[in-house]
């Protein structure tokens, strides 16, 4: 039996806060960061909901535009597309390469499914060095995760058995809950220290440990 991973890019496998938190420290202010990053969180779901069509770049640009709106902050013309044209620097993080590359020796095919574009995609896989058997992105399907339709493409696209699969992410809101809400097995990157609420199936505080918790989850 095939052993599939699919995994979240930004914010589990690619520093997702720390990327967009550097740009708004370097626009506004190192003060302004923690409370700018948490209302950009509550923002950025908004504009996927309101055209799920939407490139991932434009969502940037638009939340961006509109948070600086919403605090009463001064956006130069020339910055506003900042996040958009940051993205593809943004780092995996430390453990990222190792651990992938552990899962894969262990027999795991590797998969994405990211709210994003396929450019941003393909410049954060150069970074992290490891390939990927399937890549599914937002702008090509019409779709942003929480919504279910990542995992039904890839599904349809692999044909792989979901008692040999587990999907791993940071978020609650946009893998770990609609995932579980699926029937899925999960793991949890709680880099936040987040409540673990809904529970998933095997919680890690980094990428780290990752090929032993998925065989613990699916054994070969």
């Amino acid at each position: 039996m095939d052993r599939w991973a699919t995994f979240d890019c930004y914010g589990t496998l690619i520093d997702w806060n720390g990327g967009i938190g550097d740009q708004l420290e370097r626009l506004f202010g190192a003060a302004q960061r923690a409370p700018l990053l948490d209302a950009y969180h509550r923002l950025e779901p908004h504009l996927q909901r309101e055209e799920p069509g939407r490139r991932y770049r434009d969502v940037l640009t638009l939340t961006l535009a509109r948070l600086a709106e919403d605090e009463g902050l001064a956006l130069p013309a020339d910055e506003c597309a900042a996040l958009a044209d940051s993205l593809p620097t943004w780092p995996p993080f430390p453990e990222t390469r190792a651990s992938l590359e552990d899962a894969r020796a262990r027999g795991w095919k590797l998969a994405i499914l990211s709210n994003t574009d396929r450019d941003y995609l393909d410049a954060s896989v150069a970074l992290i060095g490891v390939p990927f058997e399937l890549e599914i992105v937002a702008s090509e399907i019409g779709s942003y995760k929480p919504g279910h339709q990542h995992w039904e493409t890839f599904f349809a696209r692999t044909d792989a058995p979901r008692d040999g699969h587990v999907h791993v992410g940071a978020s609650r809101f946009h893998d770990i809950a609609p995932a579980l809400g699926l029937g899925l097995r999960t793991i949890w990157i709680n880099r936040l220290g987040e409540e673990p609420e809904p529970r998933p199936d095997v919680e890690l505080t980094t990428l780290s440990g990752l090929g032993a918790a998925l065989d613990g989850l699916v054994p070969r």
